[in-house]
């Protein structure tokens, strides 16, 4: 089965595998599991379908005055990229402030507001001159961080999934498709907390364009239709406590609101 059209399909259950034995295709189809887990979707605006969350990549220091903020040298260092897990997609709807579970173990939480863009193509070593054709739609989400242990283990050299990678860290608003909104290059991006701005830019702004981190995304991994792409924040990212209300902004999308619980 070719992997690219895998949500176009039945999801396939390869029990047989794990046993030492390939099923057929058919017997696949049939297998029985356990347990279910669930598949884990974005609402489409203006369609009664779902976009099925395949994997999800974020680019790191992507504003030079954010990198700055960051302690990293701005000029145009490589790009750098990590994951978070599917289920830690939290649907906010549009016109709601959805509550949002301020974390365990940390006592430093952050916002980082961004611009999602997600694949409706996969594809290996995609072109910068092609690679927005491989761009399904967009939404503007939340990178929330839990950021003195993400810290903590940067300074000993350790992977930071446990900043970044937790439950509901990636709160994501509805994905309107590219015919509604066109592809975005620039237009003001913006935060609040409580009312008061933190973060202000412009998408212009990013060190590395949308079109750039699907190229260079493609050439690490074979990218694939469900895929979404956090682009990287503004500077002045900040913590949250439990009770403040962050409001995000993207021209040309509904802004995405959530409080902290």
């Amino acid at each position: 089965m070719d992997r690219r059209h895998f949500f176009q399909s039945t999801s396939l259950v390869t029990t047989g595998a794990l046993v030492g034995c390939a099923l057929p295709g058919v017997a696949q189809q049939q297998a029985k599991t356990p347990f279910t887990v669930p598949a884990i979707t974005v609402p489409i605006v203006g369609s009664d379908e779902v976009f099925p969350v395949r994997r999800i990549y974020c680019i790191g220091r992507n504003y030079r005055a954010h990198a700055i903020e960051m302690g990293s040298n701005p000029d145009r260092e490589p790009p750098f990229f990590f994951q978070k897990p599917t289920d830690a997609i939290q649907f906010v709807p549009p016109g709601t402030v959805a509550d949002h579970p301020y974390p365990t173990l940390t006592k430093n939480y952050h916002y980082e507001a961004e611009l999602v863009a997600a694949l409706g193509r996969g594809g290996r070593n995609i072109s910068v001159e092609q690679a927005l054709d491989y761009v399904y739609g967009y939404s503007l989400g939340l990178d929330m961080t839990r950021r003195d242990l993400q810290r903590a283990m940067g300074d000993e050299k350790k992977p930071w999934e446990i900043g970044k990678s937790f439950d509901k860290s990636a709160p994501i608003g509805a994905i309107h498709k590219l015919a509604q909104t066109g592809h975005f290059t620039k237009g003001s991006i913006w935060l609040n907390v409580n009312g008061k701005t933190k973060q202000k830019a412009d998408l212009s702004q990013m060190i590395w364009s949308v079109a750039e981190q699907i190229s260079k995304l493609s050439q690490a991994f074979e990218l694939f239709p469900g895929d979404i792409i956090y682009s990287g924040t503004p500077e002045n990212v900040g913590p949250v406590v439990r009770g403040d209300v962050i409001e995000m902004h993207i021209d040309g999308l509904p802004n995405l609101s959530v409080k902290i619980v």
